[in-house]
């Protein structure tokens, strides 16, 4: 066969599947997690250096969830979204909150994609934390 003729014969390949548009953790998933621990913290079966620890884990992952909010904010306006309908998921009726926070992204990088390589270069020079250590 070529290079130029087609392979009836061949099996096609099946789709990749597409990323859930899901967040990885939700408010449901951390409020169950924490009702679970509490419990435990009562009944004295938690020791408070493992609180410390937990403590340092929710910490990062904070970090990492709003440094995923501001990726998420970067590719929504990329994609068409304007600042109307950003505005309800910052809690506010008006665009103030999602205007300053992409003015101040901006002064960073200017794309997901650059944002998404920063984190890259964060996490791989040893901190863990990564990004730009924003706050939402």
């Amino acid at each position: 066969m070529s290079d130029y003729e087609i392979d009836n014969d061949a099996t096609p390949c099946p789709p990749t599947p597409r990323p859930s548009l899901r967040a990885p953790v939700t408010d449901a998933d951390v409020l169950a997690w924490l009702e679970e621990i509490a419990g435990a913290v009562r009944a004295g079966e938690v020791e408070a250096a493992e609180l410390i620890g937990v403590l340092g884990q929710l910490r990062q992952a904070a970090t990492a969830l709003a440094n995923a909010s501001d990726w998420a904010l970067l590719a929504a306006r990329e994609a068409g979204a304007s600042l109307r309908q950003i505005a309800p998921v910052f809690g506010k009726g008006y665009v103030r909150a999602p205007a300053a926070r992409l003015e101040k992204l901006h002064r960073q990088v200017l794309s997901a994609e650059q944002f998404l390589e920063l984190l890259r270069r964060s996490d791989s020079g040893g901190s863990g934390s990564g990004g730009s250590g924003s706050g939402g």
